[in-house]
């Protein structure tokens, strides 16, 4: 258990982190993680899930989950005055979940799926996936696949369940106007009758280059690059971090500038970043009209290029450095931004930096560190590839300045 008092705040931010996600599933299991967050809200041995919709809404609180490649979620936001009741409900929620109305809940998935799947914008983000980790889990859609969630027996999900949800595999995170030791007294009042888990398996990727395409009738072509990047206990990830920011994640940023701004050849271009344990990702997205995807790609790859020559200016290193370490102070305004960082952190086991510390290490990045990060992460003809759209042969062509794709095509 880990908390952070906010004096200046009436409310806290619960959080229950559970270390499993997609990576963590065989292909047997794919989608269970998801699924089981799904089944928490259907009810406990004690309660409803009307009744749990009614407590949140009677206390005029948020309740929410997620579930991601290694972790699943379960957070609350209540006044300071509702902690005990949000814990008790919470409490039930994930230690104590009944598999009531499951195949309702299945139906709910395979549409989510089916909308996910009908969204070129984030179906691209999967497919990226699958180019960079192959067959490994890391590669899979959080999701998870239709058949695994049409027909995994209840039995084998209350299993699952119990496999995943115990106590030595769970944090419990709160950020805001919260007493350590009173919390702690009431996880472990309505905390789990003993029970035993088991470790969640967890291989190492080796990633590839490769390219996949999925034809679809699309009025833009949807294309992602990328690659393997930074493991979540990296140092260097600060340093990544402010490079990200110079290449795509912000709107002065080299990418949003030469695509968008300048030429007009996306409404949208960015770059993202993923962190996982012991690898991550690297990434960039831009959606075009056929007739500008020739035109885009070639300044994407003329943009990377130039990042190998030359990382960052000193004037884009300051004003990148400047913008990580803002938002960095203004998400920690949040309380359920300090939950999550609680929470994540001390379930992954990276260091908690107090946010000096944060602002040191974002400070002491150089243009050196960037350059080492480019020649390492950012080279054009090693990145993989994604693409939806509704010419191959176009796509094909496009990619002239990543290398083609011939040779890397996915079988």
């Amino acid at each position: 258990m880990i908390t952070e008092a906010m004096p200046s705040v009436r409310s806290v931010t619960l959080g229950f982190w559970i270390g499993t996600g997609s990576r963590g599933e065989s292909a047997e299991q794919a989608g269970l993680s998801h699924l089981i967050e799904h089944m928490l809200f259907r009810g406990s041995e004690r309660l409803t899930s009307l009744q749990i919709d009614e407590a949140f809404d009677e206390m005029g609180a948020e309740i929410n989950a997620g579930t991601g490649k290694e972790t699943t979620s379960v957070y609350a936001r209540v006044l300071d005055r509702h902690l005990e009741r949000a814990v008790e409900i919470v409490s039930e929620m994930v230690w104590r979940p009944v598999m009531r109305d499951v195949d309702a809940e299945r139906e709910i998935i395979l549409e989510e799926i089916a909308m996910y799947e009908d969204d070129p914008q984030d179906k691209v983000f999967d497919i990226l996936g699958e180019a960079i980790f192959g067959s490994h889990p890391l590669g899979r859609a959080i999701v998870g696949r239709a058949e695994v969630v049409r027909e995994t027996p209840v039995e084998a999900i209350a299993a699952f369940h119990s496999a995943r949800y115990h106590p030595r595999n769970v944090v419990i995170a709160a950020a805001g106007s919260v007493d350590h030791d009173e919390l702690v007294a009431l996880a472990e009042r309505f905390g789990p009758r003993a029970r035993r888990g088991s470790e969640v398996p967890t291989t190492a990727p080796a990633p590839q280059r490769s390219v996949r395409f999925e034809t679809k009738e699309t009025e833009q072509f949807h294309v992602c690059l990328g690659g393997p990047g930074l493991a979540r206990d990296d140092e260097r990830r600060f340093a990544l971090r402010v490079l990200d920011n110079v290449v795509g994640a912000t709107g002065s940023s080299r990418l949003f500038q030469e695509v968008r701004e300048k030429r007009g050849l996306a409404y949208s271009v960015y770059s993202f970043l993923a962190h996982h344990e012991g690898t991550g990702q690297v990434g960039l997205y831009l959606g075009t009209r056929p007739e500008n995807l020739a035109a885009a790609l070639r300044v994407v790859g003329d943009e990377l290029a130039r990042l190998q020559r030359d990382p960052a200016s000193a004037e884009e290193l300051h004003r990148a450095k400047e913008n990580v370490k803002g938002r960095t102070v203004l998400a920690l305004e949040s309380t359920a931004a300090r939950m999550n960082r609680l929470g994540s952190s001390l379930l992954s086991g990276v260091p908690l930096y107090s946010l000096d510390q944060l602002v040191e290490r974002i400070d002491a990045v150089t243009r050196e560190d960037l350059a080492s990060l480019v020649e390492e992460l950012w080279e054009p003809v090693s990145l993989s590839v994604a693409g939806i759209g509704s010419d191959e042969a176009r796509f094909d062509l496009a990619l002239a300045p990543f290398g083609g794709n011939r040779e890397a095509r996915a079988a």
